[in-house]
């Protein structure tokens, strides 16, 4: 192997610090599962209530850990501001559909974040579409010097792989075919868990990342590869035997051993359960003194620290976030 590729893969650390990639390490197991939960935070700990999942769900994770700061008198008052911007139709009634919508417009935050810091980095012009040629130029390109017919990875996933695939899926979320990317579109190619008609893009990348023997389809061997590589001889943890489980009686539907196309489908875009939704009603049912499934602002207010906790957050920072919703 030319002694040129430690210098190609600093160029690639280089590269991914700045802009990233827009297909997920095909062994982050935690990326495989479309509808994640709200926060990093476990709801119910021990079967006692964490409200901290609850401050995430309507602040956003990075928000929600400046909580501290605050006297809970101002808590309450910047909550008061925020009550006023879920209540859409200024009734002074907060709905179960608005505080939904609140809670999966916080979700999406981080997406717009990335979409606009990658249009940046990959279109510093701010021109109104991004050609294939430039994509590739600034997240690829440093395989046009490489004197390696491959660049490798050390868990031996291709560099050129990666490139094909992004530009199947760049194909895939071009809507109107004329081989560029509008900002919507490349919106979709960057987070194609968030549009419909881009999802079986994910299940067909899914299939290829965990599919080693590329059979079509997935074993329980390659299923518990994909997320747990113990040493030999190592007992296997007690979440592995659960996964194993989770396989045999939920993953492989039709019992035959294996994982096929519609069952990834099944299992990383699970259509049964909204957080959103999940969310909201909990929030209702913990606040909702008089039972009109709505919420008044004093109802939220004295629920604050259900909402927002006892400390509070830089809200002006969360506020003017808002204001695209």
């Amino acid at each position: 192997m030319s002694s040129r590729l430690p210098i190609v893969f600093i160029l690639v650390c280089i590269l991914l610090m700045a802009v990233g990639f827009a297909i997920p390490k095909p062994d982050d197991q935690k990326q495989r599962v479309l509808d994640k939960p709200l926060s990093g935070q476990e709801h119910y700990v021990d079967e006692e209530h964490n409200a901290d999942y609850d401050h995430e769900a309507i602040l956003g994770e990075e928000e929600a850990k400046k909580f501290e700061e605050l006297s809970p008198e101002e808590s309450r008052r910047r909550l008061s501001t925020i009550v006023d911007r879920m209540d859409i139709d200024s009734n002074g009634l907060v709905s179960f559909e608005e505080l939904k919508h609140w809670i999966k417009a916080t979700q999406r935050r981080y997406i717009l974040e990335d979409v606009d810091r990658q249009w940046k980095a990959h279109n510093p012009s701010d021109e109104a579409f991004l050609t294939w040629d430039e994509y590739r130029k600034s997240s690829y390109g440093f395989l046009d010097d490489s004197a390696d017919n491959d660049v490798v990875e050390e868990d031996g996933y291709s560099y050129r792989d990666m490139m094909r695939r992004d530009k199947r899926r760049w194909e895939s979320a071009d809507k109107d075919t004329d081989g560029n990317l509008n900002k919507e579109e490349f919106a979709d190619f960057l987070h194609p868990e968030e549009a419909p008609d881009m999802q079986m893009i994910v299940v067909l990348e899914t299939m290829e990342d965990i599919d080693k023997d590329k059979d079509g389809k997935i074993s329980l061997k390659e299923y518990i590869g994909d997320m747990y590589r113990g040493e030999p001889g190592e007992e296997e943890p007690d979440w592995v035997r659960h996964e194993r489980e989770q396989f045999s009686q939920y993953r492989d539907k039709n019992g035959d051993g294996f994982m096929d196309s519609e069952e990834v489908q099944s299992w990383i875009i699970p259509a049964d359960y909204d957080h959103a939704e999940a969310e909201a009603k909990h929030l209702i049912f913990e606040s909702d003194k008089d039972k009109d499934n709505n919420l008044t602002k004093d109802e939220i207010l004295n629920k604050y620290d259900l909402f927002v906790g006892s400390q509070a957050t830089d809200f002006g920072e969360a506020l003017s976030r808002h204001d695209e919703f």
